[in-house]
């Protein structure tokens, strides 16, 4: 009986790992819609014990982390507001006229605002605020969004990756390790900011094939009046002041101490609230398919976390490398960056932080055990960018242009962002490199 229990103890890691590894094959190879396949694959996890239970409703580290369900839900419906007003088929041609539809200097100017913004709200909300202005401006130019979406995703998790609340794992990382928004000021920012200055010039040849330029459809833009496109001003002025106060309350929240959930929550009821409309009509702007499956990638990694698989590859990390700092940070940045590729990098951090704040407490130097921690963040960012699932900006923004038209393949994103986290993690471990060891 005892040998019988042990066996099916050592069998639940391999079993949660089968199962994550179908999974992934069906959303990578879209084969069966991702929704339907995590939601299945997570059903399996629980009712086959490999999940814990009911502890994946109330566990941020073992199930879902609502924290991020809610942001996203509030941002769907704060932008599903500012939407009624016109905002972004304004911000659209004028984005179109001061870029003279060219295709590369449009793309520079879309990814330098999503880089500029992410650090100071966070790359998610970033990229429900640009996504949409972006679909508007391609449909006006006539021309496929899907490069510039793209691009955009790439350059709101690098430039995310700056500060404490541009990136989730950041937040997650900076309360476990007890690291201030100014220490990521000082250590992430720096490289983050020469990392996107290089990117944006590969982009140039990193998309050159998929940029197209008409010039037709450009001078009827550029014919276009921007200001007419606004069809509601008082509620533009009550929304942005709404938007205003929350992206104040994203900024400030690590002081007040309130989650940026609670404040996107507190923003969204406030913009019902100010603008009149059928909350029916409203909450039809939200893409509940996305929470759904956030949900459910959540409760899938969930079961490689409690069947110890994560742990078990730290582990392993920290054996392989014993004493040598150097290495054991090589193995941080780019396991992160490997592992965070294939799983969403929220759940992953969550569950690495312990893992990694053992081998910090093993260290005598804390400024050498600081560096840990530093490249355990670079690597988590940057391995945002590897797939299409692997962080949250990601999912967000390819649900958004599958909603409009313009549909971006698994592999489509993936044949760009997997030379971007390659490049950028190589930058980064030469940064580590230099500056820490």
């Amino acid at each position: 009986m005892d040998t019988a229990l042990g066996f099916a103890i050592s069998m639940k890691p391999f079993a949660a790992l089968v199962i994550f590894a179908v999974a992934f094959f069906f959303i990578a190879t879209e084969r069966a819609d991702k929704v339907k396949t995590v939601l299945i694959a997570a059903g399996a996890m629980v009712v086959l014990g490999l999940a814990p239970g009911d502890e994946v409703f109330y566990s941020e580290h073992d199930g879902i982390d609502w924290n991020v369900i809610f942001l996203l839900l509030g941002m769907m419906i704060i932008v599903g507001i500012v939407k009624q007003t016109g905002l972004f088929d304004f911000l659209a041609i004028w984005a179109a006229k001061k870029s003279a539809g060219r295709p590369y200097r449009l793309m520079v100017m879309l990814m330098l605002i999503t880089a500029v913004a992410s650090p100071v709200l966070d790359n998610v909300t970033t990229i429900m605020l640009v996504a949409p202005v972006t679909v508007v401006v391609c449909n006006r130019l006539r021309i496929g969004a899907q490069p510039y979406l793209i691009a955009e995703i790439l350059a709101s998790n690098i430039g995310g990756a700056a500060t404490l609340i541009g990136d989730p794992p950041n937040i997650i990382i900076g309360l476990r390790a007890g690291l201030s928004f100014n220490d990521f000021l000082v250590h992430m920012a720096p490289a983050v900011i020469v990392i996107f200055i290089l990117f944006v010039l590969f982009a140039r040849f990193l998309f050159r094939k998929a940029l197209h330029y008409n010039p037709d459809h450009v001078e009827a833009v550029m014919a276009l009046n921007e200001r007419r496109a606004i069809t509601d001003p008082k509620l533009l002025v009550r929304s942005l002041s709404v938007l205003a106060c929350v992206i104040t309350g994203f900024a400030i929240h690590s002081i007040v101490h309130v989650a940026p959930s609670i404040v996107a929550l507190v923003g969204a009821g406030v913009m019902v609230l100010v603008s009149g409309l059928d909350v029916g009509e409203v909450l039809q702007e939200v893409e509940w398919a996305t929470l759904a499956f956030f949900m459910g990638l959540f409760v899938m990694v969930a079961g490689l976390g409690h069947t110890g698989v994560i742990e078990a590859i730290g582990n392993w990390s920290i054996g392989v490398f014993g004493s040598d700092y150097f290495m054991a940070a090589t193995a941080l940045l780019f396991g992160s960056a490997v592992i965070g590729a294939f799983v969403d990098n929220i759940p992953y951090v969550a569950t690495m932080t312990p893992v990694v704040e053992g081998m910090v407490a093993e260290i005598p130097d804390p400024q050498t055990g600081q560096s840990l921690w530093w490249a355990f963040a670079f690597g988590a960012d940057f391995g945002g960018n590897g797939t299409a699932v692997a962080a949250s900006a990601n999912v967000v923004a390819i649900d958004i242009a599958r909603r409009n038209g313009h549909p971006i393949s698994f592999w489509q994103f993936t044949k760009y962002g997997i030379v971007v986290t390659f490049a950028s993690s190589v930058l980064a471990w030469c940064y580590v490199w230099l500056r820490y060891f």
